[in-house]
């Protein structure tokens, strides 16, 4: 996130604001973080388990997000491999160590995990500004009226969706991402959305229906804008 303290995280890598981005489809949806000392590693897979990436988030710049994506696609051996030589790589400090398992979202269970490495002397991880944030973020129920898609494009209407006829490509629209701010600093650097869910906050709802005989499902998705955000 944002704030430093709450940034989404993930040495041996080789080495915008807009109200609409053309982005890549392809989407990661599942993640585990592993940390050494200086980094966290972010390792990122899609469903099918065709293809792994890998993006390094640096520890010791208690002020700036500092991240590197790795260009590289691997397969699941090469990705265990890259992981091995970076725990031997940093033996001498602790080594690699695995966090936690995500999946992009922060829906059913949230952690915020701090960037810094605790011996790095941070006066903003404690300051009133940065607890004032965690503490709103802490305050809204991520559990009710938010929702995602990683097939289909919820921020997008129906319309577009269907006008939108070039493979693999879509409209990055931020108009209805509810966490268009909280995620902007990390796809700004990556100029990528791969690493991070549009999450929409309003109402869902699917019914099965019949007519002449015939059952069909009714999907109705309302969706709050980010820029009004009153009652509706």
């Amino acid at each position: 996130m944002e704030s430093s303290a709450a940034k989404y995280c993930c040495d041996n890598i080789n080495n915008h604001e807009s109200s609409s981005q053309s982005q890549t489809s392809t989407c990661m949806q599942k993640f585990r973080l592993y940390e050494t000392r200086s980094n966290f590693y972010m390792i990122g897979r899609d469903k099918s388990r065709t293809y792994w990436r890998v993006l390094k988030i640096d520890r010791l710049d208690p002020s700036e997000l500092n991240i590197r994506e790795d260009s590289t696609t691997y397969t699941e051996s090469e990705c265990s491999e890259l992981l091995r030589r970076i725990h031997e790589g940093n033996i001498s400090t602790g080594g690699l160590r695995f966090v936690t398992i995500c999946y992009g979202i922060v829906v059913s269970k949230t952690e915020m995990i701090p960037v810094p490495n605790a011996a790095v002397n941070s006066s903003i991880a404690d300051s009133k500004d940065e607890n004032r944030y965690k503490k709103l973020l802490c305050t809204v129920d991520l559990t009710k009226d938010f929702f995602f898609s990683y097939s289909y494009h919820v921020m997008l209407s129906l319309q577009k969706n269907l006008c939108n006829n070039e493979p693999g490509q879509f409209l990055y629209e931020t108009m209805f991402v509810w966490n268009e701010f909280l995620t902007r600093g990390i796809r700004g650097h990556l100029q990528n959305t791969l690493w991070t869910v549009a999450l929409v906050y309003g109402f869902f709802k699917q019914a099965t229906l019949s007519v002449s005989g015939r059952d069909f499902k009714l999907t109705l998705i309302a969706r709050r804008s980010r820029h009004y955000a009153g009652t509706r």
